[in-house]
């Protein structure tokens, strides 16, 4: 069967590349858009076109040709999500963990649950919270 549209630059996987893909694709803990990824790359590389890709892994036909692409430019890098455009966070994953976690794992001293101005002013180690306004 004759091929049509542009060519496709060759995707050809080291061991190395393989191992690191087939463990990202498998584990428990990955994202699943990264997951979905490695499967793609993984299933190009056995010289499917981007419909069949796109067909066994339920996804549109761009996506699998936009992360080709991106493994062919960048390799394991490209797959992992860029920086997003717009202000940077203002409080720290390190910030957000202790909430959640005081909020699960303490009570306040005087109520039976945290509201948020109480957290809050646990949080910026104010006494009260009408303090915080």
């Amino acid at each position: 069967m004759a091929r049509t549209g542009r060519p496709k630059t060759a995707l050809v996987l080291s061991d190395e590349e393989r191992t690191t893909l087939l463990r990202w694709s498998r584990r428990a803990k990955s994202a699943q858009a990264l997951a979905l990824r490695c499967r793609i790359v993984l299933a190009s590389a056995k010289g499917l076109s981007n419909k069949e890709v796109a067909a066994q892994l339920r996804c549109a036909p761009v996506t699998v040709g936009k992360w080709r692409a991106r493994f062919v430019a960048a390799r394991l890098d490209g797959l992992v999500d860029e920086d997003r455009p717009g202000r940077p966070a203002s409080i720290s994953i390190d910030q957000v963990e202790e909430v959640v976690v005081a909020t699960l794992e303490e009570t306040p001293k005087d109520a039976t649950h945290w509201s948020r101005a109480s957290m809050a002013a646990k949080s910026y180690g104010v006494t009260s919270a009408s303090s915080l306004t």
